[in-house]
């Protein structure tokens, strides 16, 4: 064998060895010590920061849902179960036939433009029905009451959250159609409402899975 093959060969060897090597620390090693430090200090986060309910994973606390009643025949769009607090309007850009809970296909905007006439009418019909809603005998909702975050999407379409005014506005609806006292639906919304981040970052916010995983149980209660 001359020197050219040999030295080949070796050539060869050795980048077989850093390959072997590489794939071993970038493909194995690296994933299991980010994977072992993430399940021990940031566990929830890790595995998606699930919210549970009577022993089972009901959803994310970071992934909005939808509370809305079967479609009837004929129907193209679901009418809100009204017993539940409801979440943002969620216009998505697609949907799906497995995620039966919150059936957006893609994350995204609708990037309408402030003054598209297909946004302003939908913002319109989103401030009637959040009005006609949430009016119950003994409370009427007026459209001035209505907040930005009960008739818009969030830039994600996924929003978990809804402002405290939002949430302030459903509790009337929410005590009737379950038959609950009053002070109670309103101490829950208080106990769920979180403040700003570090006292300064973000907006006072109220989790809407987590508020009815506790109104559930209060209604279980009664």
């Amino acid at each position: 064998m001359n020197n050219s093959v040999s030295s080949t060969l070796r050539l060869l060897g050795a980048g077989l060895r850093a390959l072997l090597v590489l794939t071993l620390v970038t493909g194995v090693i690296y994933p299991l010590v980010v994977t072992g430090v993430a399940q021990a200090l940031f566990h929830d986060k890790a595995n998606g920061s699930e919210v549970k309910a009577d022993g089972k994973v009901v959803g994310s606390s970071l992934i909005g849902q939808s509370y809305n009643l079967p479609l009837k025949k004929g129907q193209q769009t679901p009418d809100p179960d009204l017993k539940w607090f409801q979440g943002r309007p969620a216009n998505g850009l697609g949907a799906n036939s497995v995620n039966t809970q919150y059936k957006l296909l893609l994350s995204g905007a609708t990037n309408l433009s402030a003054d598209s006439k297909v946004l302003i009418q939908q913002v319109k019909d989103a401030k009637a029905a959040v009005v006609k809603d949430n009016s119950v005998p003994g409370y009427t909702v007026t459209p001035s009451q209505v907040p930005a975050d009960a008739v818009t999407s969030s830039g994600s379409g996924l929003d978990p959250d809804i402002s405290p005014a939002y949430a302030e506005i459903q509790v009337h609806r929410v005590a009737a159609k379950n038959g609950l006292p009053l002070a109670q639906v309103e101490k829950l919304v208080k106990n769920h409402t979180e403040g700003r981040t570090l006292g300064f970052i973000g907006e006072p916010r109220v989790n809407v899975l987590e508020l009815n995983i506790a109104l559930k149980g209060l209604v279980a209660k009664h």
